[in-house]
């Protein structure tokens, strides 16, 4: 786009739009690779501290013997989670991104290339800890899945409805503390289900693993439909 001035035209360019134009074009190389590879790649985001490596901690314990798992930990700093993670028995690569609050195809790319994925059926990628950049950036993952922990409040969907429509499966974690708290439920799918009526709601406690088998089950199931 281009603008009259006094010294001539002046070039517009959205460097937003620019970006993810460029990033989208990336991820979707990326899944067409990973599906010829028969690799399925999963993208997991959420607040920070709603469970996000409890989830793959336990996910890892449920299914290993079923698939082989790879996990990108991603964080502005720290190794502490790609730790936890190496701990359960699985390989890691840890992302540090310096400041982006977010994850892109790029960088997952980069992750990828840490792991030997000859031997993995799904990666897991845990994407930086908060409800709002995550969920604008395509990090070539098949399906995007997001948690909401029970401490967080039901009201999450009216404040950040893009993360709550980009995503897949919503995992309403730390169910444990229902009991304890005003969360609604019900109110929380209502809201959900306005903004997304296609996605899957699995409530369950990563800390008691009430439920963690009807996630097991999804996962087994879209896993093997992508490869």
């Amino acid at each position: 786009m281009e603008v009259d001035n006094l010294g001539g035209p002046i070039r517009l360019i959205e460097v937003k739009e620019e970006i993810f134009a460029d990033n989208r074009k990336v991820a979707e190389a990326l899944r067409g690779r990973l599906r010829k590879e028969k690799i399925f790649l999963l993208n997991l985001m959420a607040s920070p501290g709603a469970g996000k490596t409890s989830l793959i901690v336990n996910t890892i314990a449920g299914l290993r013997s079923e698939l082989r798992l790879g996990v990108i930990e991603a964080d502005i700093d720290s190794m502490v989670d790609a730790e936890a993670v190496v701990k359960a028995g699985v390989p890691a690569v840890q992302l540090r991104t310096g400041g982006f609050c977010h994850v892109d195809a790029s960088m997952v790319e980069m992750g990828l290339a840490g792991l030997n994925l000859q031997d993995l059926d799904l990666v897991i990628l845990e994407n930086v800890g908060n409800l709002v950049c995550p969920a604008e950036f395509d990090t070539g993952a098949h399906k995007n899945v997001m948690i909401l922990s029970v401490p967080e409040g039901d009201d999450k969907p009216l404040k950040y409805p893009l993360m709550f429509s980009i995503c897949d499966v919503l995992i309403v974690n730390k169910l444990d503390y229902l009991e304890f708290s005003d969360f609604d439920l019900e109110k929380m799918r209502e809201r959900v289900r306005r903004l997304n009526p296609a996605i899957k709601i699995i409530p369950l406690s990563c800390r008691t693993g009430a439920g963690l088998e009807v996630w097991f089950d999804w996962l087994r199931l879209v896993s093997r439909k992508e490869a």
